[in-house]
């Protein structure tokens, strides 16, 4: 074996060791709560444990979801908001006392195994958090560095589709020239810290936009005849593994040709408003219910098939308190009551309609919250049976 292969195969184990402590499996699912009547944390952790999701991220780091996920064995990514970034960038005291507070009180039992700083900031509109991401994203490194976390808890920061010049076809794929001065640095240090690249991959905002140019189905998953890549003669049968390899593409061409890509978010919104193609209830349904048949394959992409792909649904909830349009409130694969939303094969805690409480093939149902809550543990030794 010649001493590159050897050094190769040793990164790509520190990669997949790494990858591992950080999410379990292929399947995970974003958990926002811009809403205020959605089920109280203690029963999201009922719902998650009964379908068997293992995988978390939320965008803060609120004290209450991170209290009722103790003991639940759920991995838990938590955020750092935008609106943190400048202080925390020009001060390591601000960022371990961060940590201090909202990190170490609640380990080892809630299993926090990484941190987002900020979201989607690269190609945003207020570049002075673009000047910002990377100091901010060390000084939280340092602070768990100091408190003797850093082997344990990720550091990470997600990226919109924005990043990107070009992503068609997926050997295409490449970074804006305005934003390499800025994305080169950060790369250069989630590479040092072992970090993937997490990149937020949406086909239903790609059709949403071009609805006459795109095929639906390509983008659903579904039987289509795809693109082919002339220059790496690989065909791609749905959009969100292209996206994925546009991803890689682009990252290999800036230098981190090993850099592992996991997709910090993908969904299809149910509901939209007139002008917003494709969001409705069987759509959404198809996404879902195909990526998710997708993902438990475990398997790579066209161009990486042995990097197994990884992706965090958005999102768990339909958030009522949103902006935006109709379609920003609409993605949730669950009701604001806990109910499924549609049918993907997951459980939910209480039905549409319901008058008393039962288990069927669905799952628990119950229509008082109170019933759900204090049945949580007979539902957990039911479902693992």
């Amino acid at each position: 074996m010649t001493p590159s292969l050897s050094l190769f195969l040793c990164l790509v184990l520190l990669y997949n060791v790494l990858l591992a402590d950080a999410f379990t499996g292929t399947y995970g699912i974003n958990y926002g709560r811009i809403a205020d009547n959605i089920p109280a944390p203690e029963s999201v952790v009922t719902l998650l444990r009964a379908n068997k999701i293992k995988n978390v991220r939320i965008y803060d780091a609120d004290h209450g979801v991170l209290t009722a996920f103790k003991g639940s064995e759920i991995q838990i990514i938590i955020g750092l908001g935008n609106e943190f970034l400048k202080d925390i960038s020009v001060n390591e005291d601000r960022a371990v006392e961060w940590v201090k507070i909202n990190v170490q009180p609640y380990l080892p039992d809630t299993l926090i195994r990484g941190i987002a700083v900020g979201n989607e900031i690269l190609g945003g509109g207020d570049v002075e958090l673009w000047e910002v991401l990377v100091p901010a994203a060390k000084n939280v490194y340092n602070a768990l560095d100091k408190l003797d976390l850093a082997h344990k808890i990720e550091v990470s920061s997600p990226h919109s589709e924005a990043v990107f010049e070009n992503t068609y076809p997926p050997s295409a794929g490449v970074f804006k020239q305005s934003i390499l001065p800025y994305m080169l640095p950060l790369l250069n240090f989630s590479s040092q810290i072992g970090s993937p690249f997490y990149i937020n991959a949406y086909p239903f905002l790609a059709y949403k936009s071009d609805p006459s140019h795109i095929d639906l189905n390509y983008a659903l998953f579904e039987k289509s005849t795809g693109i082919y890549d002339a220059k790496t003669k690989l065909r791609y049968d749905n959009m969100f593994e292209a996206m994925i390899d546009a991803a890689y593409f682009a990252l290999e061409k800036a230098g981190f040709e090993k850099m592992p890509v996991i997709c910090s978010e993908t969904g299809w919104a149910s509901q939209g408003d007139e002008n917003e193609a494709g969001a409705n209830v069987k759509n959404a349904r198809t996404y879902n219910n195909n990526l998710r048949k997708k993902l438990l394959k475990k398997k790579g992409t066209p161009y990486k098939p042995k990097m197994v792909m990884r992706a965090y649904v958005f999102a768990l909830f339909n958030e009522n308190q949103k902006p935006g349009p109709t379609s920003e409130r609409n993605f949730g694969l669950f009701k604001a009551d806990g109910s499924i939303a549609y049918k993907i094969g997951f459980r939910g805690l209480v039905p549409s309609s319901a008058s008393k409480d039962f288990v069927l093939r669905g799952g628990f149902w119950s229509s008082h919250w109170f019933i759900v809550v204090a049945s949580a543990v007979v539902l957990t030794q039911f479902l693992d049976l």
